[in-house]
C-alpha cells in the first residue's frame, strides 16, 4: 500500500519582483515551453487539507483572469477542490485558506480506486470547468470517487463564482454506477445547437450530443472502451483520456490528451489532436510525439513519480496556457504562441520541449 505522506518539496527557482511576459523567436515548432518557476501551487503546510498534495488544476478564463479549481489532499487523506487566481496566467495572485468545493463521501476509505486515483479517501478529483456560449453559468465535471470511479457534473453561476458565493449545485453522476470512469470533458461551446461531451479516446473519440446538461434520475452516459484499444507502433499506444476541455481555435478543437508508451512503462505523457469543428469526433491531426514529458524534478519527486497530467488550458493574449499536474503533488504551467502551435501542429511537427523563464526588465 503507498503510504499517505506529504510529497517531498522539489527545487524551484525564486520569484523576481517585477513580471514580464515570456519572449519568443518567431519560429514554427510544436514546443511547449515549461515555465521557468515550476510549480506555481505547492502544497500549504499551513492549511491541513492542502497540506499533502494540490494537483490537476481545472481553469477557466473570466474577466481576463485565469481562475483555478484545484485538487487538494491533506491531513484526513480526503480529495477537495481548493481555488486560486492568476492575473498573468504563471504567478498566484490571490489563492483562498479553505476549499470551495467538497463531494459528500459516506465514509473515507483506502480502496484500489483511491489508491490508483492520487492516494486519497475519495471525494472530489480531478476538475474540469467550462463557460458554454458565454452563459452565465459554470459547469464542472470531475471524478466522484466514493466506493468507486465514476464521473459527476455540477454547475455554479458565473456571478457566484466570481463573487467567491460557492452555491453549488447539488451534483449529478452523469456516468453508470458500478462502472470505472474519468476524464470526460465538456466542450465549451454548442455543436450544431447541442451540448457536447467528450466521454472516450479509446480508440476513437466517442462524443454524446445533448439538448440539455440536467440528467434525469437514472439518466446515464454510456461510455466504454472497445476490448483491444490500444494504438500500435507509436507512442501514446496506451490512452488514458482526455485532458483539458477542448479549446476552440479557427483551427479546430485543441485536444490534450494523457497517454502511456508500453515502451517507457510508469510515466503519463500528454499529446495534443486538433479535431474538426463541426465533427469533433473527427482527428485532423496529432502530435506525432508527446508534447509534455516528466523530465523535471517537480515532475519526478512527489506523490507519484514520472506524471504530467493536463487538466485546464486557456488561450490567453494568443498565449496558448496549460495547466498540469506533477507527480501528482503540484501544478505547472507551459505556454506557447497559440498560432505557431497551431501551424506546427498541422505539419505534425516533431514537440521540441524546453524550459524557458521570465525576461526581468
Amino acid at each position: 500500500m503507498i503510504n499517505m505522506k506529504k510529497a517531498a518539496k522539489p527545487k524551484r527557482v525564486s520569484r523576481g519582483r517585477k513580471r514580464a511576459a515570456p519572449k519568443r523567436k518567431k519560429k514554427t515548432s510544436l514546443e511547449l515551453a515549461k515555465f521557468a518557476e515550476n510549480p506555481i501551487i505547492l502544497p500549504n503546510q499551513e492549511n491541513g487539507w492542502e497540506a499533502w498534495q494540490t494537483f490537476n488544476p481545472g481553469v477557466v478564463l473570466l474577466d481576463a483572469q485565469v481562475h483555478f479549481l484545484y485538487r487538494a489532499i491533506g491531513k484526513d487523506g480526503v480529495s477537495r477542490l481548493g481555488y486560486a487566481a492568476s492575473r498573468d496566467g504563471f504567478h498566484i495572485d490571490n489563492r483562498l485558506p479553505h476549499p470551495v468545493y467538497e463531494h459528500e463521501i459516506k465514509k473515507p476509505s483506502f480502496t484500489v480506486f483511491s489508491c490508483f486515483s492520487g492516494g486519497s479517501l475519495g471525494g472530489a478529483e480531478d476538475p474540469r470547468i467550462v463557460q458554454i456560449n458565454e452563459e452565465d453559468v459554470l459547469y464542472m465535471t470531475y471524478t466522484a470517487c466514493d466506493n468507486g470511479l465514476g464521473v459527476a457534473l455540477t454547475s455554479i453561476t458565473t456571478k457566484n463564482f466570481l463573487d467567491k458565493k460557492w452555491a453549488w449545485k447539488p451534483p449529478q453522476l452523469i456516468s453508470r454506477p458500478g462502472e470505472v470512469h474519468k476524464n470526460w470533458v465538456i466542450f465549451p461551446e454548442r455543436i450544431r445547437g447541442q451540448y457536447a461531451i467528450l466521454h472516450s479516446i479509446c480508440p476513437e473519440i466517442a462524443i454524446a450530443f445533448r439538448d440539455t446538461l440536467e440528467f434525469k434520475e437514472g439518466e446515464y452516459i454510456e461510455s466504454h472502451h472497445d476490448g483491444d484499444f490500444r494504438r500500435k507502433n507509436c507512442w501514446d499506444n496506451w490512452p488514458r483520456g482526455a485532458g483539458a476541455p477542448p479549446v476552440k481555435t479557427a483551427a479546430g478543437w485543441l485536444l490534450f490528451y494523457q497517454a502511456m508508451d508500453e515502451n517507457d512503462p510508469g510515466k503519463y505523457k500528454v499529446g495534443v489532436m486538433l479535431l474538426d469543428l463541426r465533427d469533433p469526433a473527427k482527428i485532423l491531426h496529432r502530435s506525432p510525439e508527446p508534447v509534455l514529458e516528466p523530465e523535471e524534478d517537480y515532475e519526478n519527486n512527489g506523490f507519484k513519480a514520472g506524471v504530467v497530467y493536463v487538466t485546464g488550458a486557456v488561450v490567453k493574449n494568443e498565449e496558448l496556457l496549460v495547466y498540469y499536474g506533477a507527480a501528482d503533488s503540484y501544478i505547472g504551467v507551459a505556454h506557447a504562441d497559440v498560432g505557431e502551435f497551431l501551424r506546427a501542429l498541422a505539419k505534425e511537427a516533431r514537440p521540441k520541449l524546453k524550459v524557458k523563464s521570465l525576461k526581468k526588465k
